[in-house]
C-alpha cells in the first residue's frame, strides 16, 4: 500500500518533510509506534532496539537518563537505529526562550546532532521553535518539533484555554511538527484532532493495550481508539520493554495501531 492511500489526507495536507518521512517509515512497517525506550545503560538500549526495531517507528530517548553515556556508545546507537530504519525523538521538553534552546540544543550531548524529533513546552513563546530550528540547520540537518498540548498525567497543568493556545501558534508554525496529546481519553484527543486540522500529526503517549492506572499517576487508553481519535503515532513505555516478550508486545501493538489507521481511513 502507497502511504498516500494509508494516510489519506494527512499526507496530501503534511507541513514537514520530516511528517512525509514519519509516515514513510510507518508505512513500511505498519505500525504507528513510538518505543519510550526508557532502558538506563546503552548495553539495554541496544538489546531492545534489536528486539523491538522491525515493528516500531520511532525511539523515544532520555539521552540524560543513560548511566553509561558517552559520545562514541551514543553515535553507535544513533547509527544502528538509522539502519533501522527508527527515527530518534529526543524527549528533552524543552521549555527556555530561542537563544537557549539552540544552546541546549548543542552542548555535550550535541542532540541537534542525531535527533530528528524534539518535544518543546510552548510557555515561553514560539520563539523557542525558532531556537531549536535554529540548532539543527548549524549543523546542515532538519527536525521537527512536538509541542506539548495535552498530558496524559493526573493533575497536570496543561488546561484547554492553554491547549488551544498552543494549537493556535503551533499550526501555524513551518518549524513544528505536530503536538503530544493525550492517548489515554479519546474524546479529548477529538477534540485535539479537531483544532489541529490535517496538517500537523499528533503524537500520543498514555496508551496500554491493559487500559487503566499506571505508576506515577499516569493514565492508560486503548491503542487502537487513540488512532481512531486522531492519534498519528502511539508512544508506548512498559507495556512493551517491561513485557515477558518485548518484540511480541510491540508487534501486538504495531498491529493495534495500524488497524486503527486503516479504519480510521478506510
Amino acid at each position: 500500500m502507497e502511504p498516500s492511500a494509508a494516510w489519506g489526507v494527512r499526507w496530501s495536507a503534511a507541513t514537514s518533510p520530516m511528517a512525509k518521512r514519519y509516515m514513510e517509515v510507518a508505512n513500511i512497517k505498519q505500525s504507528l509506534v513510538c518505543l519510550a525506550a526508557d532502558r538506563n545503560t546503552m548495553a539495554g538500549l541496544f538489546e531492545l532496539m534489536e528486539a523491538v526495531g522491525p515493528h516500531v517507528a520511532a525511539l523515544k530517548t532520555h539521552v540524560d537518563l543513560v548511566d553509561d553515556w558517552s559520545p562514541e556508545a551514543w553515535g553507535a546507537f544513533c547509527k544502528a537505529a538509522n539502519e533501522a530504519d527508527l527515527l530518534i525523538f529526543e524527549d528533552r521538553k524543552f521549555a527556555d526562550i530561542g537563544k537557549i534552546s539552540r544552546s541546549q540544543m548543542a552542548g555535550i550531548y550535541d542532540i541537534r546532532s542525531w535527533s530528528d524529533l524534539v518535544t518543546a513546552h510552548l510557555i515561553s513563546g514560539p520563539d523557542i521553535v525558532d531556537g531549536l530550528q535554529a540548532g539543527w540547520n548549524d549543523v546542515g540537518r532538519t527536525g521537527g518539533v512536538l509541542l506539548l498540548a495535552q498530558m496524559s498525567s493526573r493533575g497536570n497543568l496543561l488546561h484547554p484555554d492553554y491547549t488551544r493556545e498552543v494549537v493556535e501558534k503551533g499550526t501555524a508554525h513551518d518549524g513544528v511538527f505536530g503536538f503530544i496529546g493525550n492517548g489515554s481519553r479519546p474524546a479529548e484527543l477529538a477534540t485535539l484532532r479537531s483544532a489541529v486540522g490535517e496538517g500537523k500529526m499528533i503524537w500520543t503517549p498514555g496508551v496500554n493495550l491493559a487500559v487503566g492506572d499506571g505508576e506515577m499517576g499516569q493514565r492508560y487508553g486503548d491503542p487502537t481508539e487513540a488512532v481512531l481519535a486522531g492519534s498519528d503515532c502511539i508512544i508506548v513505555g512498559s507495556g512493551i520493554h517491561k513485557a515477558d516478550d518485548p518484540a511480541a508486545a510491540a508487534a501486538a501493538y504495531a498491529e493495534a495501531s495500524w488497524k486503527g489507521l486503516l479504519q480510521r481511513n478506510g
